[in-house]
């Protein structure tokens, strides 16, 4: 019996991954470099940079560092002037949050996290949130979701996590608890078959769950 749920952010609680890969491409674009989305698929599921595309040119990483800032900064415009709410999404965790203690687990920045959720109301339902740099290593490596775990303070078997990417479903694999998939517009065609349940909406996870 599942009693704790441990979420992913971009793409299962908030829309933001296109506005990610779109920042990115934008930035790139100005330095002479195309980055597919189909490209920019790959290199995240392996946890890498968007601007691994410029450094396998030879550009080195003191220059990509200052592309990363300028993005970073087209980001959080993307943030703060798009819609990236997804539809419901309160109200279900409102729900779960009656039956099941929940924790973030997300790759995005602290700075990035909190301008998405200043005013969302999502992380009212959560015990604890974990960003970038809050753990050992990114996932896909295990990390993350174990130190979730940790905070939790449950069982492996007591726990599910919910993703929507290959990168997250295979931090979730590696850490040995059991993994849902939401569907993502940006990462279908992601490899989701060791994934425990596929759902196309989160309010698909009251039914899958109570």
């Amino acid at each position: 019996m599942k009693t704790q749920i441990l979420f992913d952010n971009d793409g299962v609680l908030v829309d933001t991954e296109h506005w990610y890969f779109t920042a990115s491409a934008e930035i790139l674009n100005t330095m002479g470099f195309h980055l597919s989305e189909e490209r920019y698929r790959e290199i995240m599921i392996n946890g890498q940079s968007a601007f691994l595309i410029a450094e396998e040119a030879g550009i080195p990483i003191s220059e990509t560092d200052q592309w990363r800032a300028r993005r970073n900064e087209l980001y959080q415009h993307y943030l703060r002037t798009e819609e990236i709410a997804i539809p419901g999404v309160k109200e279900v965790l409102a729900e779960l949050s009656e039956r099941f203690r929940m924790g973030i687990v997300t790759s995005a920045l602290r700075c990035d996290f909190e301008l998405i959720h200043a005013s969302r109301g999502l992380t009212d339902y959560m015990d604890f949130v974990l960003c970038s740099g809050e753990y050992p290593r990114a996932k896909p490596y295990p990390d993350p979701y174990l130190m979730g775990l940790e905070r939790l303070g449950g069982e492996k078997s007591e726990t599910i996590i919910v993703e929507d990417s290959e990168r997250g479903l295979r931090s979730a694999v590696g850490a040995g608890i059991e993994c849902v998939i939401v569907h993502n517009r940006f990462t279908e065609s992601h490899d989701f078959s060791k994934a425990t349940h596929r759902i196309q909406t989160l309010e698909e996870l009251l039914t899958l769950l109570t």
